[in-house]
């Protein structure tokens, strides 16, 4: 990759080079999400949180931190730097506007910055980056980071849209072991 980051600094007024050919690590354990609004996730974005708060003994197999500074700039750096991933998800209150993040002034300048440095950046269900504006002030749901994570959530949307989830995880009832199977 030769993605590099550079801040402009006031007193100077020049741009300095702080990390020349970056690259999202692709094995960090951190992920960004809203937790307050957990009632509102489609279930994809809730299978993917629980199994990596979960943990070690959970089916990622390993322990993950979960932060939120709620400043996408500051989320995306941290991205960039450390790995992980960024989720804000479409839910059931922004499912009429499409999300709640600008797709041309939001959106599409920090997917281009992740996919330069090896990352993904997907809505849930496409890549943002192939989405059409319709409309200057467009709202999109937009998950970041590195590859691998966004690739699995991605998996998960898929899944569920094409009715191969079970949605055990979402609903004990219907658990593996229950009687009540979602067969």
């Amino acid at each position: 990759m030769n993605c590099a980051v550079e801040f402009p600094i006031l007193q100077i007024g020049e741009f300095v080079l702080t990390h020349p050919k970056i690259a999202i690590p692709d094995n960090a354990a951190t992920f960004a999400i809203n937790a307050s609004n957990e009632r509102f996730w489609e279930p994809p974005v809730r299978r993917y949180v629980k199994e990596c708060l979960a943990g070690e003994t959970g089916p990622r197999g390993r322990d993950f931190g979960m932060r939120w500074v709620a400043s996408l700039i500051a989320e995306a750096y941290r991205v960039l730097v450390r790995g992980g991933v960024f989720l804000y998800p479409v839910d059931d209150r922004s499912r009429e506007t499409g999300g709640r993040l600008g797709l041309l002034h939001e959106a599409n300048p920090i997917a281009f910055i992740m996919e330069q440095a090896g990352g993904a950046a997907i809505t849930g269900r496409s890549r943002i980056l192939d989405q059409e504006p319709t409309d200057l002030h467009q709202r999109t749901p937009f998950i970041f980071g590195s590859r691998g994570e966004v690739e699995l959530i991605h998996a998960y949307h898929k899944d569920y849209v094409e009715g191969r989830d079970s949605n055990s995880y979402d609903f004990p009832l219907f658990g593996n072991r229950s009687l009540f199977r979602n067969e």
